[in-house]
């Protein structure tokens, strides 16, 4: 259960720190006295978005610090699994910065809003004045059957049957296509393989033509240098070349090595480049043979690099490129002209998989159907002590195309008045009769729910008189099987509270503070009059309070 909440910087809260106790726990204030900025602050601890706005003017960051204790084993798995210690106390830290930036700690490791969102889901459930509301969605009444029956694994076994049948129904419809359509494509398709096999492509041979064009293009021009670098280290007719030259200078320095060995090293290094020099000459003499002019080899390049530069424009950016889309192509061939024996062999687990979805589906059909009889004598004796004894609830449904939630469409209806024709919530249910009706769901599914505490913003909402005293009376029993939050304005609910705190807001200066005080019995007293009398207390609203507090202690 919440524990604690501190609360620094927040809207008009300079600081606060509230505890809240097992059972009931009501938060009572003028209007804009800062009760919703608890629900705020709550609300940013529980990892939901927020912004820079909730800081308090004047002040760098906003901090809220939440303590629970006694956590669920289930979001203790969900601690474990987000890779904290598993324990059953739990500090969550929040910071929200003028920058925009937000820091979230769990007992004082580093988290993330999302890793504090799905821990607290199973921490805290916040119930705002407008959610009754949600109630005329028909969404939400499956949601709340689901709830209630406990139907997961009918709905697993159901989905996990669905998704194969959607994924089949895919490539079925991937396959349908109609004959003349199919023809088309087979023909472009045949035309795409035969033109990019008959090119009987290399992925590297592009450079190599291109390579090789370079040099036919330019054989006059590479033999002549050719033969200019043969003709200077072989020399010719008018002198020596370059290894005559340095075969004198390798015979002078063999000579003086003989004399000094000191020199012999230089020695035998030229006469290395001696021979290296005389290999080249001879290397030289022999490529220039290598170097003739082909027109005929010249055309039949380019004529190839032409065609890969074809196939490059209609196919891909590279040769590798054009060689995949032709194997693509294939494949696509080969699934097309298997299209009839493949689509019949869809076809057939399409059924098989339809009949067993169909199936799951009427099993999750009934776990909603009986749940909604059982939820329904609970929710009727719940309305029944809430005043709306002539209110009833009933069930529109009817099967449809199987979809990811089954097959049900379904929806509340209400009668307000015996002998009236059911009608949906959203057309005939007040604000008042909603905010009861949500708190009689609730309260029936109290013993389904595992979530330790739950917050109501202001369920009295439209109501008052007997229906809030009926409210307050829930509400208190409620809170045996849970901790109970509420933001509430009337007497009637704030007398059933185990735990009274009082939140006010104060001038000091210039600035305002909004301020909570846990009340006494005295103080409660005092409290729950002006709730019934406005700023005129007297002794029979003070009486009147004392006899609902006496009252709530015996129930």
């Amino acid at each position: 259960m919440l524990t604690s909440l501190q609360i620094e910087n927040v809207a008009v809260i300079e600081k606060a720190e509230v505890h809240f106790d097992n059972g009931l726990n009501v938060l009572t204030g003028e209007t804009g006295a800062g009760k919703s900025i608890l629900i705020d602050s709550i609300n940013a601890i529980l990892g939901n978005r927020t912004s820079k706005d909730l800081i308090r003017t004047g002040a760098d960051k906003a901090v809220i610090r939440a303590a629970f204790e006694g956590i669920p084993s289930s979001a203790m798995d969900r601690l474990e699994q987000a890779g904290y210690a598993r324990e059953s106390d739990l500090l969550l830290v929040r910071e929200i910065h003028l920058s925009g930036k937000s820091v979230c700690k769990i007992n004082g490791m580093p988290a993330t809003a999302a890793i504090m969102r799905d821990l607290c889901a199973g921490l805290v459930n916040i119930h705002g004045q407008h959610d009754s509301v949600g109630l005329t969605n028909p969404a939400t009444h499956l949601q709340l059957l689901d709830s209630y029956a406990q139907n997961a694994k009918e709905y697993q076994d159901y989905y996990a049957v669905y998704h194969q049948l959607v994924g089949v129904k895919r490539k079925l419809d991937a396959l349908i296509m109609d004959d003349t359509e199919k023809q088309r494509r087979m023909e472009l398709l045949q035309y795409q393989v035969d033109e990019i096999e008959a090119a009987e492509l290399n992925p590297d041979e592009e450079e190599s033509l291109q390579t090789r064009r370079q040099v036919l293009a330019n054989v006059e021009n590479i033999r002549k240098n050719i033969l200019c670098v043969y003709g200077c280290l072989s020399g010719g007719d008018d002198g020596s070349g370059a290894v005559d030259y340095l075969a004198d200078a390798s015979n002078a320095l063999q000579s003086a090595a003989a004399l000094d060995p000191s020199l012999a090293n230089d020695a035998e290094h030229l006469t290395e480049w001696y021979y290296n020099l005389q290999e080249l000459a001879a290397d030289m003499a022999s490529r220039v043979e290598d170097y003739d002019s082909d027109e005929n080899a010249l055309n039949e390049i380019e004529e190839r690099l032409d065609l890969i530069y074809r196939l490059k424009q209609k196919y891909g950016e590279t040769v590798a490129d054009v060689i995949a889309f032709g194997e693509a192509a294939q494949k696509e061939l080969a699934t097309i002209q298997m299209a009839d024996k493949c689509r019949d062999e869809l076809e057939q687990e399409k059924r098989r998989l339809y009949k067993i979805a169909r199936e799951k589906a009427d099993c999750l059909t009934q776990t909603r159907l009986q749940a909604f009889e059982s939820l329904n004598k609970k929710i009727q004796s719940a309305l029944e002590f809430l005043n709306m004894s002539g209110v009833s609830l009933s069930l529109q449904h009817s099967k449809g195309p199987l979809a990811s939630r089954g097959q049900d469409t379904l929806e509340f209806y209400i009668t307000t008045n015996q002998g009236e024709s059911p009608k949906p919530l959203a057309k005939i249910a007040s604000g008042g009769e909603l905010s009861r009706i949500m708190l009689a769901i609730k309260s029936t599914m109290a013993d389904r729910d595992q979530i330790p505490t739950v917050i109501y913003d202001e369920i009295d909402t439209g109501v008052s008189g007997m229906a809030a005293g009926r409210i307050g009376e829930t509400l208190r029993r409620s809170a045996k099987n849970h901790q109970i939050l509420c933001v509430t304005h009337t007497a009637q609910i704030a007398a059933m509270a185990n735990n009274q705190l009082l939140i006010r807001k104060e001038v000091e200066g210039e600035r305002t503070f909004t301020k909570i005080f846990p009340l006494d019995e005295e103080g409660r007293i005092r409290t729950i009059a002006q709730l019934i009398s406005g700023d005129h207390i007297t002794d029979v609203s003070l009486a009147n309070a004392k006899e609902m507090l006496d009252h709530a202690v015996n129930l």
